[in-house]
């Protein structure tokens, strides 16, 4: 199986005034995360290792940061982009693995809930997304949330294909057949003889 892994990060600093967002939840928390659009850091990371898994550049080549469409937007909105070119590449989710690095609030009590809204998002099973939380220590970076985000993602033959492969193979015998008429029409070439059995061989026991 043709199996491929892309690598996602995303930081935001925390900024007081807006809602928290992240994996697709609001949070209680004092301050949200400054940024174009919601801030949800792990939607983000996610929707970067799915586009670098099947090298179709990066949540910006997309969403310009100047562009005001995506003002204040819903961050599922990426994620359903890199959804689309993961499902156009011909790939699947494996499963994704994600550290969120900051220094509050607490995500081990949400973590679950987490958990089950990203996989909902990308329409996998919970056992497929793992969040994890940790915090900056001796990093000077409390004020900031970040994200790692790794997904492994596995090529599928859809049947799709497999109806072209018919079709080559049935286009092929009819190709082998007009050449066969050519050869004996025009060069003597006596076609292939089917050797039909004289007895029915299902008769035998």
């Amino acid at each position: 199986m043709d199996t491929r892994i892309g690598f996602g990060w995303d930081s935001h600093a925390f900024k007081p005034g807006v809602p928290l967002r992240i994996g697709g939840l609001t949070l209680n928390h004092p301050e949200g995360l400054a940024g174009h659009s919601d801030g949800d850091v792990l939607l983000h990371a996610i929707t970067d290792a799915l586009l670098g898994a099947v090298a179709a550049g990066d949540i910006g080549s997309y969403f310009p940061p100047g562009d005001p469409r995506w003002k204040d937007a819903d961050s599922a909105i990426f994620l359903n982009l890199a959804l689309e070119e993961l499902e156009n590449a011909g790939y699947r989710i494996v499963n994704i693995d994600t550290t969120l690095v900051l220094a509050a609030p607490k995500i081990v009590p949400v973590a679950g809930e987490m958990r089950a809204r990203v996989a909902d998002l990308l329409g996998i099973d919970i056992d497929q997304i793992s969040i994890k939380a940790k915090t900056p220590e001796g990093m000077n970076l409390d004020h900031v949330a970040q994200c790692h985000a790794i997904a492994l993602v596995e090529r599928v033959q859809e049947p799709d294909e497999l109806k072209k492969m018919s079709a080559v193979i049935e286009t092929q015998r009819q190709l082998e057949d007009v050449v066969e008429d050519l050869l004996s029409s025009v060069h003597g070439v006596p076609k292939k003889r089917v050797v039909v059995p004289v007895y029915d061989t299902e008769d035998i026991t």
